[in-house]
């Protein structure tokens, strides 16, 4: 006979409306502090679903990579709108685009701002904006639902479809300003035998370790950190030489090669190999830079491993 009854019951329902209650309120606090924000609905598919939290005035939207809102599409003219706050009001305001901007369907004079009302959709070119207002629990849960696709969920850095979209902006950020853009493209030594020896759970230590270690220790704020596969990572460094990267890279082969990794009372030898690209003026696009820094990777794994290599 089962134990619980009416009374039971009623107490586990109360506990769970409780429970259920209480993340609520968490989510209105949280969107409360929330920001007006714009999202991606319709776009690059790398992008839908990024969100632009609107915290200064004057944010323009444009195919510019100096654009505060970058969107990578042929349609966007390079300054297309401009976003502004005043008071409490969100407006908008065509920059005079080739392909104009439209509200909720009505084609908007060029110059001429516009108020923003909850959940507004605006066309800039084939790109299609919804904007949230301040306090929005969208905002929360779009934001949320945005990180976790971004967000390598085993070591919590970056994923490889997040530099899917970094790379390629900094690359023509790398353009535009006439700065030099590096890439370190590193993986784990006989990853598969560390697996196969220690166990999976040891070999998912070893990658979490290895993140928690380079991103406390061996980057800055603004370079870009990513899991890019199942034992391999990418360090991207905007505003940085050739040389500085190969110095980072060296740095960070010795600091793995000295790191004691221990699982559960075992030590586990671990070294990485390296490869270093700076992007040139023969490359076309982003893409290039990451394949001569990922064959730069196999010359270190091919040559005797734990070592770095620099593309030509």
């Amino acid at each position: 006979m089962s134990e619980y009854n009416d009374d039971d019951n009623t107490d586990f329902a109360d506990k769970t409306s409780i429970m259920q209650s209480d993340t609520f309120k968490l989510r209105l606090a949280e969107a409360g502090k929330a920001p007006p924000s714009l999202v991606l609905l319709v776009g690059p598919a790398s992008s839908v679903g990024r969100q632009w939290p609107l915290e200064d005035t004057d944010r323009i939207i444009g195919r510019s990579p100096n654009a505060h809102i970058y969107v990578d599409d042929k349609s966007v003219s390079k300054s297309h709108a401009k976003v502004m706050l005043q008071g409490g009001d969100v407006t908008m305001m065509d920059l005079e685009s080739t392909n104009k901007t439209v509200i909720n369907g009505k084609l908007i004079a060029p110059l001429s701002p516009i108020k923003l009302s909850n959940n507004d959709q605006i066309k800039c070119g084939n790109v299609i904006f919804k904007f949230l207002e301040q306090g929005n629990l969208e905002t929360v849960a779009s934001a949320q639902t945005y990180g976790r696709s971004q967000t390598d969920a085993l070591t919590g850095i970056a994923n490889r479809g997040a530099l899917n979209i970094k790379g390629p902006e900094a690359y023509k950020r790398s353009g535009l300003l006439g700065i030099p853009l590096s890439l370190i493209a590193f993986d784990i030594d006989h990853f598969k035998k560390v697996n196969d020896t220690y166990g999976h759970p040891a070999g998912d230590y070893v990658l979490k370790e290895i993140a928690r270690v380079i991103g406390t220790r061996l980057i800055r704020g603004n370079d870009f950190f990513s899991r890019t596969g199942g034992e391999e990572f990418t360090l991207l460094l905007l505003g940085s030489n050739l040389k500085t990267a190969e110095e980072v890279a060296e740095r960070i082969r010795q600091t793995i090669e000295a790191h004691q990794f221990q699982f559960e009372g075992t030590d586990i030898p671990i070294t990485i190999s390296a490869g270093v690209a700076i992007k040139n003026d023969q490359d076309p696009n982003w893409e290039a830079v990451y394949e001569r820094a990922d064959k730069a990777l196999y010359h270190s794994k091919n040559t005797g491993r734990n070592r770095v290599s620099v593309a030509e």
